[in-house]
């Protein structure tokens, strides 16, 4: 028997909040640097946590263009 249907919406719980997000996040970078290994893809992911932290993943060709949240802003904007 396969798990339920769970429904997405905002943890209020503050703890079990910032757990899922880690969690979240870890498996997150972890298909982004699968995906960009298996189908040879550039790929860039930016993750911000509601406190502000910035994390990133880039695939080694795509990776040396941001140096901070800045200069990604500027990236996407054009």
């Amino acid at each position: 028997m396969g798990r339920g249907k769970t429904v997405i919406r905002r943890i209020d719980n503050t703890t079990s909040r910032q757990v899922t997000f880690s969690k979240r996040k870890n498996g997150l970078l972890k298909k982004a640097k699968e995906l960009g290994i298996l189908c040879d893809a550039e790929v860039g992911l930016i993750v911000v946590s509601s406190t502000g932290k910035l994390y990133e993943y880039s695939s080694t060709r795509f990776g040396h263009r941001f140096h901070n949240l800045a200069s990604i802003m500027s990236y996407l904007r054009v």
